[in-house]
């Protein structure tokens, strides 16, 4: 790409061009590359770190003009459709083509995921712009991480909790900016309750690698992002493949209904800082990724804080750290995904194999892993096996962090026993349901997790014990559901969230939840023709994201038929 226009050609033929004529495709404009260039200052030009300085234009000027996406392109010597195709990907970059208006200065997102559409959503995106004015834009997103403070609504980059119209035309008012969260336990108030001292010994050679994963191993602990993969066995795939090796930690929790890496982060970081720590050791990670959700912005300016006080005590040098901002986009939740978007691009879900732990991170052997499963890994070695395995109901051992949202008095992350049924996590840890409403059914694991109705409410809520009747536990999200509640409008709620989210590069996904939700909104529901479409996307869909999408629908076809024939209800 060049800025000057080349001379006029000579020589045989040149008679049949045009004297003078410009080059061939966008040219750069030199203000555009002024502006980019006082952005990025005396970062690297990397293409890995093209999503963060998107985030730079984005922050600075409210959206992405096409001079500066080609400024940018040109600064780092990129194509401009490399650019183009990740800067549209992400929900939080506004993309203004040439010659089309800029979005207003303020944007208000109010969620509509689950949780926040039965807290009063809708009647918020109804209302609201009338209210605010053509000087603010209203749109709808997807789950902010805080359902037990239903409904959400995001006035610039600063959430509202439990918005009402009041609050969040005051919030637009005034446009509070991030400012970085301030924990009840920083890294002073850490390190003086005995923090780090786990992390010295290991590094000190006072613990070995191989005892480290023993307790682990013992204690059971898995993945609680999900998939609830053994960590131990995990740690031990990565350690047999050759470094260098590198270390994803995966803070983009988006599965609505899920807040509870959030809540951990917001009152002890340190306790997670140091199993990520721990767990670079263990694999001999020489650089960490940690990629954080766009939604939790003070969080991710906490962290960086936080970051350089350890990384200054010296704790860090094994492995170096780097604080990654995503975009909004549920798939990079999908470790694949997650990679992707850390190296720069698009949020696409990889074929496997070759699995992260050998081809991951930039080609090298990768261990990947959530924030909650970190957080648990200094108390485990530091009390021991037993002491993991020590608590636990119906025959299943250890705890689980449950995010509880929905028809509950009390909802918030409950800390309770490994294979609690729905009913005994209602009534003994939420308070019971919200006064003058009957329990009716519950997401056992958030959106993706299927749904199931009360009489099936006395079911362990543990990896392993739902799959049999069409639902899964994931990352133990909890959405408790009454008879103020319409089955259908639920499912078409939550398919709705994977049609919006679908990275669309398979096509029985990215056409088969478009589809599904088309059937379902004009209704009446065929049963044999939703069966097929649903059956297809779990067969043939690359990722996790098109196989569940249906379990919704496919759980209130098998358990609430009797709504079928009711007209869509709305909350």
């Amino acid at each position: 790409m060049n800025i000057q226009t080349p001379p006029p050609a000579t020589g045989k033929g040149a008679g049949r061009r045009k004297s003078g004529r410009t080059p061939k495709g966008r040219q750069v404009d030199p203000a555009a590359l002024a502006d980019v260039q006082s952005l990025l200052t005396d970062r690297p030009r990397r293409r890995d770190l093209l999503i963060e300085h998107l985030h730079l234009l984005q922050d600075r000027y409210g959206h992405l003009s096409a001079a500066h996406l080609t400024a940018l392109a040109f600064e780092m010597k990129m194509a401009l459709a490399e650019v183009y195709e990740v800067a549209t990907f992400y929900s939080h970059f506004d993309v203004v083509k040439e010659n089309d208006v800029a979005p207003p200065a303020i944007t208000v997102r109010v969620c509509d995921s689950l949780s926040c559409a039965m807290a009063g959503a809708e009647k918020l995106l109804a209302k609201l712009p009338g209210i605010l004015g053509t000087d603010v834009r209203v749109v709808r997103a997807p789950c902010m991480g805080a359902c037990d403070r239903a409904p959400v609504v995001a006035v610039g980059h600063m959430q509202t909790f439990h918005g009402t119209l009041d609050t969040v035309a005051a919030a637009a008012k005034a446009v509070p900016h991030p400012h970085a969260w301030h924990p009840a336990i920083d890294f002073a108030a850490y390190q003086k309750a005995g923090g780090y001292t786990l992390l010295k010994d290991c590094l000190s050679d006072k613990r070995t690698r191989d005892d480290v994963i023993k307790v682990v191993s013992d204690a059971g602990l898995r993945g609680m992002g999900g998939a609830g993969f053994p960590t131990g066995r995990k740690w031990s795939l990565v350690r047999a493949e050759p470094g260098p090796r590198l270390f994803a930690v995966n803070a983009d929790e988006g599965e609505p209904g899920t807040f509870k890496d959030r809540h951990y982060l917001e009152r002890d970081p340190h306790r997670f800082l140091e199993g990520m720590l721990l767990a670079a050791w263990v694999v001999e990670a020489t650089d960490t990724y940690i990629y954080i959700r766009d939604e939790y912005p003070e969080l991710r300016l906490m962290l960086l804080e936080e970051i350089e006080k350890l990384e200054a005590a010296g704790l860090s040098a094994h492995t170096k750290l780097h604080l990654r901002r995503g975009a909004g986009a549920y798939i990079c939740g999908e470790e694949s995904a997650m990679i992707e978007s850390i190296e720069g691009k698009r949020g696409l879900p990889r074929h496997r194999p070759p699995y992260l732990a050998q081809v991951g991170l930039f080609g090298r052997p990768t261990l990947e892993q959530n924030v909650e499963t970190l957080f648990w890994l200094r108390d485990i070695l530091d009390k021991g096996a037993e002491w993991a395995t020590s608590q636990g109901r119906n025959e299943r051992k250890g705890f689980r962090s449950f995010s509880v949202s929905g028809r509950v008095k009390s909802p918030g992350v409950k800390l309770a026993p490994a294979g609690i049924t729905a009913r005994q996590l209602i009534d003994e840890f939420c308070g019971g349901m919200t006064e003058g409403e009957t329990f009716k059914a519950y997401l056992p694991g958030g959106a993706s997790g299927g749904i199931l109705p009360a009489s099936m409410a006395d079911i362990p809520l543990d990896f392993g014990m739902l799959e049999k009747h069409g639902c899964f536990v994931g990352s133990h999200a909890v959405v408790i559901l009454s008879d103020k509640d319409d089955m259908k409008a639920v499912a078409l709620n939550l398919l709705r969230f994977f049609e919006d989210e679908s990275c669309g590069q398979c096509t029985p996904c990215r056409v088969g939840t478009e589809k599904a939700v088309k059937l379902m909104a004009q209704g009446p529901w065929d049963v044999a023709l939703l069966t097929e479409l649903s059956t297809l996307m779990r067969d043939a869909s690359i990722c996790g994201l098109g196989q569940a999408a249906p379990n919704p629908l496919l759980c209130v076809l098998k358990y609430f038929p009797e709504e079928l024939s009711k007209p869509l209800g709305k909350w």
